[in-house]
C-alpha cells in the first residue's frame, strides 16, 4: 500500500466533506424554513462525522489534512445557486440543488474508489463505505423531499 496515495485519497474525500459542510452550513443560515434548516445542519453533520473520521485515519497514516474546499467549477455553482434560490424561497429548485449537489458527492466517492482501491487497507475501504451509505441515505432523503414536490 503506497501510504501517500492513501493520504491523498483521504485528503479528497475530506475535501468533498468540507464542500458539503461549507455549502449546507451557508444554506442553513441563508433559509427561513425550519425544516430546510434542520435538514441542512443534518447534512453538515453527517460531513463533520465523515471528515472527523478521514483526518484520524490520516493522522494515522503520519500525513497532514486538508483544510480546504474543492469549491470548484459544478460545486462552487451549485452553492451560488443554491443561495440564489433560498433568497427567493423556491423550495423545489432548493431541494433540486440539493440533490445535485448529493449526487456529485456520492459520485466523487464512487470514482475515487473505484479509482485508487489498490491504495486503500481493508479498513479504510470499509470506512470509506460506510460513508458513502451515509451520503447515501442524505440523498435518498432530499431525492424524497422533492418528489413530493413534484
Amino acid at each position: 500500500m503506497d501510504i501517500e496515495k492513501s493520504i491523498e485519497v483521504l485528503n479528497t474525500l475530506a475535501e468533498i466533506n468540507n464542500d458539503r459542510i461549507d455549502g449546507y452550513e451557508k444554506a442553513s443560515n441563508e433559509t427561513g424554513e425550519q425544516d430546510l434548516k434542520s435538514l441542512f445542519v443534518e447534512f453538515a453533520n453527517t460531513s463533520h462525522k465523515c471528515k472527523n473520521e478521514l483526518v484520524g485515519e490520516i493522522y494515522k497514516l503520519g500525513g497532514k489534512p486538508t483544510e480546504g474546499t474543492k469549491m470548484s467549477g459544478k460545486f462552487f455553482r451549485v452553492w451560488m445557486d443554491l443561495k440564489m434560490a433560498l433568497t427567493g424561497n423556491d423550495r423545489k429548485t432548493i431541494l433540486n440543488l440539493c440533490e445535485y449537489a448529493e449526487n456529485m458527492a456520492l459520485e466523487t466517492y464512487e470514482y475515487t474508489i473505484k479509482n485508487n482501491y489498490e491504495y486503500l487497507s481493508v479498513k479504510l475501504k470499509s470506512l470509506i463505505y460506510a460513508q458513502k451509505e451515509l451520503l447515501r441515505s442524505d440523498q435518498v432523503l432530499v431525492k424524497s423531499l422533492h418528489d413530493v414536490l413534484v
